[in-house]
C-alpha cells in the first residue's frame, strides 16, 4: 500500500474544539423544474419532515461534479482529519456530502476515487484523508452492498439483541434534552442528512443502548435520509449501528458513553446533562444506558474478545454500584419521552 500502511485512522478522527474555519458549500440556484417539484412537495406533503427553504442539493450530474470539485479541492484535506467529530457550528463539517448523488447514480464511484486519487498524487490532499475518503466507498459502500445482497431477505428479520422498545416521539421532533441527540435529529429532519458518526454514535448508539426496535429504527433511517436506499440503509442501521446481525457485519457492537461523544466535539457543553456523571438528574443518559447495555448481555458480550476489557471492568465493580447504576438507567427507560 501506498506509504507502508494499509489506513492511517491514527491520523484521522480528531475531535471538534473550534480551531478551524469550515469553508463555505457551494449552492445550485432552483432552476424552474425543481421549484415545481418544492411547490408540490410543500402542497401535498407539508406535514412530513424537512425545511425546503434549505433545500440546497444538486439535481443533476452537472451540478454534482461541481459539488465534487469542491469538496476535492477544499475539504478534503481536512476530511479526514474530523470525520468523526461533532459541531455546534456546522452541520457538514468537512464531509464529502457525495452519498445521495453515488446511490442516485450522478456520480459515478471509481470516477470519484480516481479524482481523489489525482489530488493525492499532485500533492494537494495528504495520505491519511485521501485514502481514509476511497475506502469509505470501495471498501466500506462495496462491503455494505455485499451484506444486503448476500444475506437479503433473512437479514430483515435479525434482532440479535431483542431490541424491542417503540421510538421516543422526539425522533420525529428532536424535542429532547440531550444536545447531541436534539442536533443530530433536528438536522435530519430539516435537510434529510446526518454524517456517519452522528447516525452512528449519537442517534444508533442510543437506540442500540436503550433497546428500542429494530424494525421502527431501521424504518426511520430509510424514511429520513437522502441517501438512504435499502440496499445501503439496511446494513449500516440493522448491522452497524444496532449490531442485530448476529456479528455478520461488524466484530462487536458499536456501543459508548457520554465521554465519547464528549471527546469528539463540543455538544456537551450546552447540554444541561453531564458527561462525567453516571446516575442523578444531572447524569448523562448514555453512561447509564451504556452500563446497562453490558450488564444485561453481560454473558453473551463476555465472549467477544473485543470486549472483555469491558466486561471485565463491569465485574469487578461492587455489586451494589452495579445494581444502583442499572436501576438508574431503568429509570431513564421509563421516561424517555421527557429526557
Amino acid at each position: 500500500p501506498v506509504g507502508g500502511q494499509w489506513n492511517y485512522d491514527a491520523d484521522n478522527r480528531s475531535g471538534w474544539r473550534n480551531k478551524d474555519v469550515i469553508p463555505k458549500r457551494i449552492e445550485f440556484p432552483i432552476d424552474a423544474t425543481t421549484q415545481t417539484v418544492i411547490n408540490t412537495v410543500e402542497q401535498h406533503f407539508s406535514d412530513h419532515p424537512g425545511d425546503l427553504t434549505q433545500f440546497s442539493y444538486a439535481t443533476d450530474a452537472t451540478q454534482a461534479q461541481a459539488h465534487l470539485a469542491q469538496f476535492i479541492q477544499i475539504f478534503l484535506p481536512r476530511f479526514g482529519q474530523y470525520q468523526d467529530a461533532l459541531a455546534e457550528e456546522s452541520t457538514t463539517m468537512f464531509h464529502g456530502l457525495i452519498g445521495l448523488y453515488l446511490n442516485a447514480g450522478l456520480l459515478e464511484p471509481a470516477d470519484v476515487c480516481n479524482q481523489a486519487e489525482a489530488a493525492y498524487r499532485a500533492g494537494s490532499a495528504p495520505l491519511a484523508a485521501t485514502e481514509g475518503f476511497i475506502r469509505q466507498i470501495i471498501g466500506w459502500r462495496e462491503y455494505v452492498r455485499g451484506i444486503y445482497w448476500y444475506h437479503m431477505p433473512r437479514y430483515a428479520t435479525l434482532n440479535t439483541w431483542d431490541a424491542a422498545t417503540p421510538l421516543p416521539s422526539w425522533f420525529w421532533s428532536g424535542n429532547t434534552h440531550m444536545r447531541c441527540l436534539h442536533k443530530s435529529i433536528q438536522q435530519s429532519l430539516d435537510t434529510g442528512y446526518a454524517h456517519h458518526i452522528q447516525r452512528l454514535m449519537v442517534i444508533g448508539n442510543f437506540s442500540l443502548l436503550a433497546g428500542l426496535s429494530v424494525s421502527e429504527v431501521c424504518d426511520w433511517y430509510l424514511a429520513m435520509y437522502v441517501d438512504a436506499y435499502e440496499w445501503v440503509e439496511l446494513p449500516n442501521t440493522l448491522g452497524m449501528a444496532l449490531n442485530a446481525d448476529d456479528g455478520i457485519m461488524a466484530s462487536k457492537p458499536y456501543a459508548a458513553s457520554g465521554k465519547y461523544i464528549a471527546k469528539q466535539g463540543n455538544h456537551c457543553q450546552q447540554c444541561p446533562y453531564d458527561p462525567k456523571l453516571t446516575t442523578g438528574p444531572k447524569a448523562c443518559p448514555y453512561n447509564s444506558l451504556y452500563w446497562r447495555f453490558i450488564d444485561r448481555h453481560l454473558d453473551s458480550l463476555s465472549k467477544n474478545p473485543r470486549m472483555g476489557l469491558i466486561t471485565g471492568q463491569w465485574r469487578k465493580r461492587a455489586a451494589d454500584e452495579r445494581e444502583s447504576i442499572v436501576q438508574w438507567a431503568d429509570q431513564l427507560l421509563d421516561r424517555v419521552e421527557s429526557l
